[in-house]
C-alpha cells in the first residue's frame, strides 16, 4: 500500500512516532541512536533505505539542542544512505520564537535552524503550529504547515457547552486572529485580555476588552504553554470578571520551569494540549487532557507520499 515509504523515529517522541506508524499501518524502521560517553550522538540505520521516501519524526522541543542535533544527524544518515526524499516531520519546531531582531546584536535563530535542516539534506518539512507563520519563508524547501485548532475544537465541541454561555478568550492582542478562528468553529462571543509588561521578565494582565464574561464558560487559546505566565494571567483575569468555568487549549505543551506549579494553583477546569511533545513534566497536572495529532500527521504523510494535495489539512 505504501511502496518505498520509510518512517524513522528519533528519541524525542517515540510514542507519537509509533502512533503515526499505527495510523499508516507501516512499521518504524530499526535505527540505533545512542550517546557516547562524551555526549556525542551516534546513529546507525539497520535497514536499506536506498531510493525510499523517508519521514523522520523528531520534535525539537526540550532539550532543544540535543533533539535538534539528533535530527540533523538522522537527516545526514539518510542522505548518505541514498534515500530518495527526506521529510523532516517536526510536530514542534524549536527556536521558533527567535524569529526576528527585536534588539541590537541578537541572532535570528529560527532562520539559522532552518538553514541547518536544509543543509543537512532534508527535502521537505512537515510541522504543526509554527509560532509565526512567516517562518515557512526561512526554509529554501517546501514546508507543509498544519494546525492543531480543528483537533482542539473537536474536543471542546464534545463538551457541548451552550453557545450563549461560551466566551473565546484571547490571552493577548497578538493571539486575536487565533481566537477568531476558534470562534468561527465553536461560536460564542470573543474577549481579549489586555496584556501589559511591567518589566523585561514580568507580564501582568489587568483589563478585559469585550464581554460580558460573568457566569459564562471561558475558553482560552494560545499556540503554546511554556512557563505558563501568560495563560495563568489570562485565567486570573477571566475569574476576576466572573467566569463560571475556565478551559485552556494550546497546540504545544512545553510546561517549562515553574509552569506545572503555576498551573496547579490556577483555577482552571481543564488544560487541553496535543501530543506534539511528550507530556512527562505535566503528569502532575490532574486536569490535563492530551489529544493526539498522530492522525493529522499520518494523513499528511500519506498524502505527501502519494503526491496528493495537503491543502485540506491546513484548515
Amino acid at each position: 500500500m505504501y511502496d518505498h515509504l520509510t518512517l524513522i523515529s528519533g528519541r524525542a517522541h517515540p510514542l507519537l512516532a509509533q502512533d503515526i506508524a499505527n495510523y499508516l499501518g507501516v512499521p518504524l524502521a530499526h535505527v540505533d541512536v545512542v550517546d557516547f560517553p562524551d555526549g556525542e550522538t551516534s546513529v546507525r540505520l539497520n535497514q536499506n533505505i536506498r531510493g525510499r521516501d523517508v519521514y523522520l519524526i523528531q520534535p525539537t522541543g526540550p532539550p532543544a539542542n540535543q533533539n535538534l542535533m539528533e535530527l540533523l544527524i538522522l537527516i545526514d544518515t539518510c542522505m548518505r544512505a541514498s534515500a530518495s526524499r527526506i521529510t523532516a516531520v517536526l510536530p514542534y519546531f524549536g527556536y521558533a520564537r527567535q524569529d526576528r531582531k527585536d534588539a541590537g546584536r541578537v541572532p535570528i535563530t529560527s532562520k539559522l535552524v532552518a538553514n541547518l535542516i536544509t543543509g543537512a539534506g532534508a527535502n521537505r518539512v512537515l510541522t504543526i503550529d509554527l509560532h509565526a507563520a512567516q517562518i515557512q519563508g526561512f526554509f529554501d524547501l517546501p514546508v507543509d504547515h498544519l494546525f492543531a485548532a480543528p483537533i482542539l475544537d473537536l474536543y471542546f465541541k464534545s463538551l457541548e457547552i451552550p453557545q450563549e454561555e461560551m466566551v473565546i478568550v484571547s490571552p493577548d492582542e497578538g493571539s486575536i486572529k487565533r481566537a477568531l478562528q476558534h470562534q468561527e468553529h465553536l461560536g460564542g462571543s470573543l474577549v481579549i485580555v489586555d496584556k501589559r509588561r511591567s518589566s523585561a521578565t514580568e507580564v501582568r494582565q489587568a483589563n478585559l476588552i469585550g464581554g460580558p464574561i460573568a457566569g459564562k464558560t471561558a475558553l482560552i487559546f494560545d499556540d503554546m504553554i511554556s512557563t505558563g505566565g501568560s495563560i495563568v494571567g489570562a485565567v486570573n483575569v477571566a475569574r476576576q470578571h466572573g467566569a463560571k468555568k475556565v478551559y485552556v487549549g494550546a497546540a504545544h505543551g512545553l510546561f517549562c520551569g515553574p509552569a506545572v506549579e503555576r498551573l496547579s494553583h490556577a483555577e482552571i477546569d481543564e488544560i487541553v494540549v496535543t501530543d506534539s511533545l511528550p507530556q512527562t513534566a505535566a503528569r502532575k497536572l490532574a486536569n490535563l487532557k492530551v489529544v493526539s495529532v498522530a492522525p493529522l500527521l499520518g494523513e499528511a504523510i500519506r498524502r505527501i507520499h502519494r503526491n496528493e494535495s495537503v491543502s485540506r489539512l491546513f484548515d
